[in-house]
């Protein structure tokens, strides 16, 4: 996750008035106003002809600097090359959401205008948006319905954009009970998200039965941060929804959050979901599965039916999974599919682990 430098993008933001015309009259924090579609594809317009899009070039530089700078670091290209050179890496490209709406309006813009570069070159290096910041900020609470509306607007821009949004970072005390009562549902209604990070508070939302079967039916999956929600929200392994979003057949991948703040990795979420909530290895296998599935890779799924880690897709079919002598056309779909590539490099794996346990 990084956050591309957006300074000239804010400062053309902050150059252009705020539209004052009335959107929305159910907002549910703050004032909604300028966030009618008609208001914000002007106000595109006007980022689009004042310069935003000639910055794409330098974002999507500084993404692919960063990547060389990796390479030299770790010596990629060199023999031996480290063993860290065979470990893929895409971006997801940040927004700060705790700052004023024309701010994260332009930032935001410039993001999808990046992204959909990126998705045009058909090999993306960034290949999702999310929105960060601690969700319980003044601004990012004040701001959060109007930010899910623009988020609505310009997926209509930009429809092939992978969007994925932490939201429902928040407990009772770090916000008033009204607070956290919408966020998880606008991000997946409004804010069109394909994957919610954390989702700690589901059950203080409005109606959070039907919410959890409206995530389950259309697969949204929902990052679980344990370690980040006990120490960053209090939540411990008592009040943790992991085992209600498994009941709900919630699509789940466990997530480290800021690996650098807390001092973890993901081998340690894993121990740790073990332990507070005796997951076993077939649930470990699955969440594992899971988070390639929701990837925002190009290309197919492997499986032929989403979340259903039973049956690939037929261009591989009759082959063991994860089987390392492949079929014409199983290669060519592999080939073609990045996703699907790592799903069936992940399945050749657990095959190669398995085989050796006693």
């Amino acid at each position: 996750m990084h956050t591309p430098d957006f300074l000239a993008a804010a400062k053309l933001g902050y150059s252009i008035p705020w539209p004052s015309t009335s959107a929305d009259s159910n907002a549910k924090t703050g004032d909604a106003a300028g966030t009618n579609r008609a208001d914000l594809a002007r106000l595109r317009d006007q980022l689009l002809a004042g310069g935003l899009r000639n910055m794409v070039a330098t974002n999507r530089k500084e993404l692919s600097d960063a990547l060389e700078a990796r390479r030299e670091i770790e010596g990629c290209g060199t023999s031996p090359a480290s063993k860290a050179c065979a470990v893929q890496i895409r971006f997801i490209y940040q927004i700060l959401r705790g700052f004023p709406p024309q701010q994260v309006f332009a930032q935001t813009l410039l993001g999808f205008e990046t992204l959909q570069a990126e998705l045009d070159t058909g090999h993306p290096v960034a290949v999702g948006i999310n929105f960060v910041m601690p969700e319980d900020g003044y601004l990012s609470m004040s701001e959060y319905h109007r930010q899910m509306l623009m988020l609505d607007y310009l997926h209509s821009v930009y429809p092939h954009v992978h969007i994925s949004l932490h939201a429902g970072e928040l407990a009772p005390g770090l916000v008033t009970p009204d607070g956290l009562r919408f966020h998880i549902r606008e991000a997946v209604e409004l804010g069109h998200a394909e994957r919610i990070g954390h989702g700690v508070d589901v059950m203080y939302e409005d109606h959070p039965k039907s919410l959890l079967k409206e995530m389950a039916n259309r697969h949204i999956m929902t990052e679980i941060n344990l370690t980040s929600n006990d120490v960053i929200l209090g939540v411990q392994k008592q009040w943790h929804p992991l085992p209600i979003y498994r009941a709900a057949k919630v699509p789940l991948a466990l997530s480290t959050d800021d690996e650098g703040v807390s001092r973890i990795d993901i081998t340690h979420e894993y121990a740790r979901a073990v332990l507070d909530f005796h997951l076993g290895y077939l649930d470990l296998k699955r969440m594992a599965r899971t988070s390639l599935e929701h990837s925002f890779l190009p290309g197919e799924s492997l499986w032929s039916q989403p979340d259903n880690f039973t049956g690939v897709n037929r261009a591989c079919s009759g082959l063991p999974f994860g089987a390392e002598k492949l079929t014409p056309k199983c290669t060519a779909f592999l080939h073609a599919n990045e996703r699907a590539a790592q799903q069936w490099q992940l399945e050749r794996r657990y095959q190669i682990f398995e085989s050796s346990l006693p």
